[in-house]
């Protein structure tokens, strides 16, 4: 059976994360979104530290959470200190869970550029994958070095994304390989004829 993620009151997984950094304990929203960049949540969800403070509104409104205080302190500006309501407490796992559960097509801009890519001449595509390649390799070799010296202040539940993150690094790495690999070589089925159409404006039978 196919399950679907529910749709909910709000969409945003900014809120989602907000919801979780109550969890921990009461905060007012700049000390929400230093707890948020402490903890690297920036790197694995989208966080716009300018909407945040809407973010919170709206989970206000929707009774996720509450103003718990209002701190005072000298001439500074009050601080508002939001909690997680009970409804909140339910939402954020409920969401929380979906998420976890069940699998959502989602449409990465790499995908796109490979179902498009006939579109370019075969040894431009190598090139590019070659440049790609280099890059992914770079940047795996970099989040090796980054994750174990995290290793060394952070408990590791508190870095599962970022090796999920690097995971999907290196195997794109491995499958950019291999595929360049089947291009160059001639054995990727229907290159002939993809080389054949950039060469000559003729297009083979077999793709129309």
């Amino acid at each position: 059976m196919v399950m679907a993620i529910r749709r909910r009151k709000l969409g945003n997984p900014l809120a989602l994360a907000v919801m979780v950094t109550l969890w921990q304990k009461p905060m007012h929203p700049y000390e929400i979104a230093q707890t948020l960049r402490r903890q690297g949540k920036d790197t694995s969800t989208k966080i716009n530290y300018g909407s945040l403070y809407t973010v919170v509104q709206s989970l206000e409104k929707h009774g996720f959470v509450e103003v718990t205080d209002v701190e005072r302190q000298g001439n500074r500006p009050e601080r508002t200190v939001y909690g997680l309501t009970e409804a909140g407490r339910e939402e954020m796992t409920e969401w929380l869970s979906d998420i976890v559960a069940v699998p959502v097509k989602e449409f990465p801009i790499f995908e796109t550029a490979l179902s498009l890519m006939g579109a370019l001449h075969p040894d431009e595509v190598v090139r590019l994958l070659e440049e790609r390649l280099s890059a992914l390799e770079v940047q795996a070799a970099s989040g090796r070095g980054a994750l174990e010296k995290l290793y060394e202040t952070l408990p590791r539940l508190f870095l599962v994304e970022t090796e999920y993150q690097l995971h999907m690094v290196e195997a794109q790495a491995e499958w950019v390989r291999g595929f360049l690999q089947e291009i160059k070589k001639g054995t990727l089925p229907d290159v002939a004829g993809w080389r054949h159409f950039h060469e000559t404006g003729e297009l083979p039978p077999e793709f129309t």
